[in-house]
C-alpha cells in the first residue's frame, strides 16, 4: 500500500494540510499525520488537530511521500527543524517524493533540495528557495519534488500527487468525483 506522511507544526495552514489529508485518503493512501513536537497541533486560523503520531514516532518509518503543508508560523516551524530537514533529506535521497505547498517549500530550499530544480511557492518566498529557478506555475514537479503555490492550488496539488502516487486513472475519477475543472 501505497504510504503518506503529511507533517504539521503550530501554524500550519488548515485548509491545505486538510485537503492534501482527504484527497489521499480518498485515493486510499495510507496517510500517517506527524506534529513536529506533539500530536495535538493547531492551526494558523486557531483549529487544533489531534495528528495520528509525532515526528519523533514516525522518523524512521519509510514513506512514498512526505508532505509539508504551508501556513505562518507552521511552515518556518518546519524549516528551523533538524528533524524535518533530516526527513525530507533523506526522502529525497531514497528517491521518493517530497511535496510542499505555500510557504513550506523553504523547508526544502534551507535543506538544499532545490538547487538546480523547478520549484514555486507563495509569492514573497521566492528568495528562500535556494539555488531553485523559480515558478509562478500552480504545481512544479521536479525529480521528485512537488512544490505548490497556496490554499487557491491544493486541490490541484493534491490531485497531482495522487496522479504520482496511485495513477492518473484514480486522479481523473476523484477530481471528476469533487467536481473540479480540469
Amino acid at each position: 500500500m501505497t504510504r503518506a506522511c503529511v507533517l504539521l507544526a503550530d501554524g500550519f495552514e488548515e485548509t491545505e494540510a486538510v485537503t492534501l489529508i482527504d484527497v489521499l485518503r480518498r485515493a486510499r493512501v495510507d496517510v500517517v499525520t506527524a506534529g513536529i513536537r506533539a500530536r495535538r497541533v493547531t492551526g494558523s486560523h486557531a483549529i487544533p488537530i489531534e495528528a495520528d503520531a509525532t515526528l519523533a514516532d514516525v522518523a524512521h518509518e519509510t514513506f512514498d511521500a512526505v508532505v509539508l503543508p504551508g501556513g505562518m508560523p507552521g511552515a518556518t516551524h518546519l524549516r528551523d527543524d533538524a528533524g524535518v530537514r533530516a526527513l525530507v533529506t533523506a526522502q529525497h535521497a531514497a528517491g521518493r517524493w517530497v511535496a510542499a505547498i505555500c510557504a513550506a517549500p523553504i523547508v526544502l530550499g534551507a535543506a538544499g533540495l532545490l538547487r538546480g530544480k523547478r520549484a514555486t511557492c507563495y509569492p514573497g518566498f521566492e528568495s528562500q528557495l535556494e539555488g531553485a529557478s523559480v515558478s509562478t506555475d500552480p504545481v512544479v514537479i521536479d525529480h521528485r519534488i512537488m512544490t505548490s503555490r497556496g490554499v487557491g492550488t491544493a486541490l490541484e496539488m493534491s490531485l497531482a500527487l495522487v496522479r504520482e502516487l496511485v495513477d492518473a486513472t484514480t486522479a481523473r475519477k476523484l477530481g471528476s468525483a469533487m467536481l473540479v475543472a480540469g
